[in-house]
């Protein structure tokens, strides 16, 4: 007899709304930061250092910010990240000097690392064998909700004022901070009580599998450069790049002019464009097709589907740069592409990961793919300046093409490490 679903508390849903208002913020901050920089006539090459520093700082911090959220407490390490997350957020509204800029975005990247396990933990924490696949459906649909909504909101209003946008972003974080104080309740959980310093040990231990430390190695340059460099680019291609009263004339014709009007603003001349960064990314597209992707990946082997995906991002790359020489309504099929090539590679390889670790170490090597993650913070100091040099050559649409032999490098070096050293054994339940 299958058991009743156990209904979600009341922190369940706090945390979720939580997850919600901080994607919203953050991704609302991240997507438009390239034309902000260009706005403020900074180079590509310090916007790429900006970009670096704070993906690796959102993507390592969290290898250690969990340890805090066992000794003191998620709630109180939630405040900690809304203390840093929320000065910092309108510190952006007054400083414009580069080292000001930068400084700013890493306090922003670890407010976001602090916070980034935190609402996963909760979940993880108030769900049982019951209703946790639900839990965790509810909880990524949530983190895309946000991280679609953001730069949409972000967008029309910097087309006012680039301070409305901050100023929105820091509204978003207030709100957290009033619900964290008033709604959450610290969740009963068991406490790992590891110390700092065994993390560490820990993660020396899980490096110290060769084949599993070349894996990540490989992940890192060849799977989550790529993947950050589509985040880091696709809204400044697209706005500076792109005919984009055109793209709002295609986009028309097909949805109307009161949809459309949720991702354009009018210009000074009048002319009616679509904003780069509302469109610019692959959440709308996750929220509806992923658990039909996810239900047709997993029948297949793991390391195979995360190559396919990688093959159909190398699609979604080339019609993003065909865009640039044809018609600019091409760019919405590339992103389509790599968005499908995202949902097919990206939670794939993270479900391999975890299920190759021994169970008592599923979580030591999942700390340890933030490893690979955050090395894809590079790709603001490589790809951002080579869009930047093309660019000033007449074809920004270059850099695209490079990104797709990039990825089909990757699958050539996949390949032959799987074929060289085996693939590892996925582990039973």
């Amino acid at each position: 007899m299958k058991k009743k679903r156990t209904p979600f508390p009341f922190v369940f849903w706090s945390a979720n709304a939580i997850e919600v208002l901080e994607r919203f913020s953050y991704y609302g901050i991240y997507m438009g930061f390239g034309i902000y920089m260009e706005h403020l006539g900074y180079s590509r090459g310090q916007l790429g250092i900006v970009q670096t520093i704070f993906l690796f700082f959102s993507y390592m911090i969290p290898v250690i910010s969990g340890t805090f959220a066992d000794r003191f407490g998620f709630k109180k390490v939630l405040i900690v990240s809304y203390l840093a997350y929320l000065p910092s957020i309108l510190l952006l509204m007054v400083t414009k000097s580069f080292s000001g800029i930068a400084l700013t975005m890493l306090s922003i990247g670890l407010a976001a690392g602090i916070f980034k396990p935190l609402i996963s933990g909760t979940v993880r924490a108030v769900t049982d064998n019951t209703n946790k696949t639900l839990g965790f459906g509810i909880f990524y649909q949530m983190v895309n909700v946000g991280a679609s909504f953001g730069p949409i909101i972000a967008g029309k209003l910097r087309a006012i004022s680039w301070n409305y946008a901050f100023f929105a972003a820091a509204i978003g974080i207030g709100i957290m901070f009033l619900i964290t104080l008033f709604f959450y309740k610290e969740p009963k959980r068991e406490i790992e009580g590891v110390p700092l310093k065994q993390k560490f040990r820990d993660l020396a231990i899980a490096l110290s599998d060769v084949k599993f430390a070349i894996l990540l190695f490989l992940l890192g340059v060849f799977f989550w450069i790529p993947f950050w460099s589509f985040f880091n680019l696709m809204a400044i291609y697209m706005d500076r790049n792109l005919d984009t009263a055109l793209l709002y004339q295609n986009i028309r014709a097909v949805l109307g002019p009161t949809f459309t009007s949720i991702f354009s603003y009018v210009d000074e001349q009048g002319v009616p464009r679509i904003l780069g960064e509302t469109i610019s990314h692959t959440g709308f597209i996750i929220m509806i097709f992923q658990v039909i992707v996810s239900r047709i990946s997993e029948k297949f082997n793991a390391i195979n589907t995360f190559l396919f995906g990688l093959v159909v991002a190398i699609a979604g790359f080339f019609f993003i740069a065909f865009a640039k020489i044809s018609a600019p309504a091409w760019v919405l099929l590339g992103i389509f592409l790599f968005a499908i090539g995202e949902m097919i590679s990206s939670p794939r390889i993270q479900e391999y990961i975890t299920w190759i670790a021994p169970k008592e170490k599923a979580g030591l090597y999942m700390g340890a793919n933030f490893l690979a993650v955050g090395l894809g913070a590079l790709s603001g100091m490589i790809y951002t300046p080579m869009y930047g040099t093309f660019r000033n050559m007449g074809h920004p649409e270059y850099v695209w093409y490079v990104l797709g032999l990039h990825t089909l490098l990757g699958i050539v070096a996949i390949t032959i490490f799987t074929k060289t050293l085996g693939q590892f054994k996925e582990l039973e339940a």
